[in-house]
């Protein structure tokens, strides 16, 4: 049996899947935690990688790595990290995405040159507010590489190299055309980088010490869609530590509002994506508050009746990434001295994030034959039990898996086989759940949204840094 290993590098750990090559078959997993914080020394991703491969990664004949996308790791001209990378959901680079886009044409330029309208997650944000509030660390700039792409020179990549799909997050890549756009990190910095190699898909980018092929890595919405085997028609929403909605099409999208981000997949077809904040922390926080733990909190949403009896919850509770407000703060609205009950606090909670992930599907348009339901909170009955009636449509979900991790073992066995399409693993077996539309639950969510007041405005002053979570 060949084995390839899966690399999943993310906000909050390492996780570690080995992989029979020709199906896919997990043999072996590792997992270790990351420290908290919104800006990390990337070392800590290496040790953790270390400590969750052992006894793994010596096995693998490839290895791939997905990171967590629009990190910063910024090099100088030894090669040397010159601080903590500033992570996606640090918020402090807020009011540098909205300079950036003014000054660089606006919305419509951003989404017709790279894909994507940047928010302060955009890595192109980060170098800004680097050059701006660190000028003698931007100055020491050489170069600028992606969590993953740090981690893959790290295990022996010939050159500092990445792929398509993580790149398309940084701002300062024309997705379409599948290029750098170095005058656009110019812009940002205040002067050149040097930007890694992009990769073709399923390449293989050099070797580890022990001999195990490398692939180029990806980011990690592209890993998941890897992994899942997604295809034209069908959409995936995950909860995780974000919220994500994301589907494959050979179409780049290019969307001024920039709700929706263009980014490219792993394979060289394309991945709109829509990403919200805020997502399974506010369960973890719903059930701190409701003094139980997430199985309590599933055990109670399933007792209240559909609507909470009317409390509807507004779960931005670290700042937004869309709808656009890093300032948001959550609002819980409709109490009264009746239905103020720990049952329905943790029903709203519930609708509430599936209801701000069912508008992000909404803006993905087009038909989805097929809603796949992935990350932690998928392992939440009432949230699988309550997302058809909020997403009006039958819901699939995967047997659990790593699926990040799962994709870029993918991307490992593909580059150990050279072919030109990854291999054709058997998809996960999923579990169907159907429900009636709950149209009044989606619709009060809609009108809270649209009337709330719970924040100042949607851009942060330059100098004010908001950290939302660990």
């Amino acid at each position: 049996m060949t084995l390839v290993a899966g690399i999943d590098s993310s906000t909050q750990s390492t996780k570690v899947v080995l992989c029979d090559a020709a199906d896919g078959t997990v043999v072996g997993t590792g997992s270790a935690p990351h420290p908290p914080g919104t800006e990390v020394d990337p070392q800590a991703w290496w040790d953790a990688l270390q400590q969750a491969g052992d006894r793994l990664l010596e096995r693998a004949s490839a290895i791939a790595i997905a990171g967590q996308q629009h990190g910063s790791v910024v090099l100088d001209d030894s090669g040397k990290v010159i601080r903590p990378a500033l992570l996606w959901n640090d918020m402090r680079s807020a009011s540098a995405a909205a300079d950036l886009v003014a000054e660089l044409g606006g919305p419509s330029w951003w989404a017709e040159v790279t894909g994507s309208v940047p928010t302060a997650s955009f890595t192109v944000t980060k170098l800004r507010w680097l050059a701006t509030h660190e000028p003698a660390n931007a100055a020491r700039v050489a170069r600028v590489l992606l969590p993953h792409d740090w981690l893959t020179s790290k295990l022996g990549a010939a050159e500092p190299v990445t792929d398509r799909g993580d790149s398309s997050g940084t701002g300062y890549f024309a997705t379409a055309k599948g290029q750098w756009l170095p005058e656009v990190a110019a812009a940002a910095l205040g002067h050149e980088p040097v930007l890694p190699r992009v990769a073709a898909p399923g390449e293989a980018v050099g070797q580890t010490r022990g001999g195990a092929v490398l692939g180029p890595g990806t980011g990690d919405n592209m890993a998941a869609a890897l992994g899942l085997g997604l295809e034209p028609g069908e959409v995936a929403v995950s909860i995780g530590t974000s919220g994500t909605a994301f589907a494959v099409t050979p179409i780049p999208a290019a969307d001024p509002s920039g709700a929706v981000a263009g980014f490219a997949d792993a394979t060289g077809r394309f991945l709109p994506l829509v990403c919200t904040i805020n997502a399974g922390l506010v369960l973890s926080a719903a059930a701190a508050m409701t003094g139980t733990d997430l199985a309590g909190l599933a055990a109670r949403a399933l007792t209240a009746e559909s609507g909470a009896s009317g409390v509807t919850l507004l779960p931005f509770f670290d700042g937004e990434r869309t709808p656009n407000l890093p300032l948001a703060t959550g609002v819980l609205s409709g109490l009264t001295t009746t239905n103020g009950t720990a049952a329905n606090l943790a029903r709203a909670a519930i609708e509430g994030v599936l209801c701000s992930l069912a508008e992000a599907v909404a803006l993905l348009g087009g038909e989805q034959r097929r809603v796949l339901l992935i990350g932690g909170g998928a392992r939440s009955p009432a949230v699988c039990a309550l997302a058809p009636g909020i997403f009006g449509a039958d819901v699939e979900v995967p047997a659990p898996e790593e699926y990040v991790a799962l994709g870029a073992a993918r991307q490992a066995a593909w580059a150990l086989a050279g072919t030109p399409e990854p291999p054709a693993w058997p998809r996960p077996l999923s579990r169907r759940y159907t429900g009636a539309p709950q149209v009044e639950v989606r619709e009060r969510y809609a009108a809270l949204r649209a009337g709330t007041s719970s924040w100042a405005g949607g851009v942060p002053p330059s100098d004010e840094r908001k950290e939302p979570r660990s």
